[in-house]
């Protein structure tokens, strides 16, 4: 099993920077990719970005050149530094892990951008 623990989030006014993190405990070897997605009111939830244990990386159209992913192998943790936001960016969320074909999902964090 794999549990994932998320930090960071919170109301963040327009064109500010929040850095969201999530530490995997349980498993600790063999967890690839890790990343977050995010679920706004009424939509469906997106891959916001992944990393790979190798270090690639993918983006969603709507964060790139704005978001920036890392990851730390040795303590299986990943981080998501988000600069500019947006409105559209308000979301929770969430930090997910694949090991062994199967998802794991962290609690979900709420980011509200807003003056």
């Amino acid at each position: 099993q794999v549990q994932l623990v998320e930090s960071g989030g919170g109301l963040v006014q327009p064109g500010g920077s929040l850095r969201l993190s999530c530490a995997a405990s349980g498993i600790i070897f063999g967890i690839d990719p890790m990343g977050w997605y995010r679920q706004a009111p009424g939509k469906q939830r997106e891959l916001v970005a992944r990393v790979t244990s190798g270090g690639r990386t993918y983006y969603v159209d709507s964060v790139k050149g704005r978001a920036t992913i890392s990851r730390d192998n040795a303590k299986n943790t990943v981080s998501l530094q988000m600069n500019r936001l947006k409105p559209e960016d308000t979301a929770v969320y969430f930090c997910y892990a694949l090991y062994r074909n199967n998802n794991y999902w962290g609690q979900g964090t709420q980011v509200t951008v807003s003056s």
